[in-house]
């Protein structure tokens, strides 16, 4: 066994040591992203510094160009096992997330569970279906109510159309005779008409007009 199998082992063996809650195992994974990013980024920086180096010396210095170079390589390989080790917390914080989400959900419908179970249990479906039968009968009830009074309400309605028709005609004659009493006509006058003036026959009037001539024309002769 390796000694780093024998640290975690040796680790995960204390009963007395108690274990992290989802969320600080989480936190502590965050951080320890991080410490990595901000190492990730130091390496990147040295090896651009490196090769920088090595390219100013270039072959004027070769041993420092060569030294240069292999430190940039440490770093390479450094920045390597770095990104491996992200990409591993990355899926570890990943998956312990869904983990405490389905935690979460498991505990919640356990609880949901356990409500149901409380209210069901002052249920009892004997009850139930005797309550849901006295509802339906109480509506067949309300329903023939309510068909009574929508119903016309039936009197004796045996009557002689024949006695009805000949009342109904009396009522008529009563109801014209009203209006014909009713009815003013004009007055007719008391006194006599004007008396019309004689009237002249023609034949007369131009025999006194001659006689009038005759009457002037021998005042004139003498």
């Amino acid at each position: 066994m390796s000694k780093l199998g024998k640290f975690f082992k040796g680790g995960g063996s204390s009963k007395s040591r108690a274990a992290p809650s989802s969320q600080e195992a989480l936190a502590r994974l965050r951080e320890t992203e991080e410490m990595l990013s901000k190492k990730q980024e130091y390496l990147e920086n040295r090896i651009q510094r490196e090769l920088s180096l090595a390219r100013k010396h270039g072959t004027k210095n070769k041993r420092a160009a060569l030294q240069a170079l292999k430190r940039k390589k440490r770093f390479e390989k450094q920045l390597t096992q770095i990104d491996g080790t992200l990409s591993t917390i990355e899926f570890q914080r990943e998956a312990l997330e869904n983990s405490h989400t389905n935690t979460e959900v498991l505990r919640n419908m356990g609880i949901a569970a356990k409500a149901m179970k409380a209210v069901h249990e002052n249920m009892d479906l004997n009850k139930i279906d005797d309550l849901m039968q006295e509802i339906a009968e109480q509506q067949d009830v309300a329903q023939e109510i309510s068909e009574a009074f929508s119903q016309r309400v039936g009197f004796d309605d045996n009557f002689d159309e024949d006695e009805l028709m000949a009342e109904l005609e009396e009522l008529e004659q009563e109801e014209l005779n009203k209006k014909m009493a009713n009815i003013r006509l004009p007055n007719v006058p008391s006194s006599s008409l004007p008396a019309q003036p004689d009237r002249i026959p023609a034949s007369s009037r131009r025999a006194e007009e001659e006689d009038d001539d005759i009457k002037q024309l021998a005042a004139w002769a003498t």
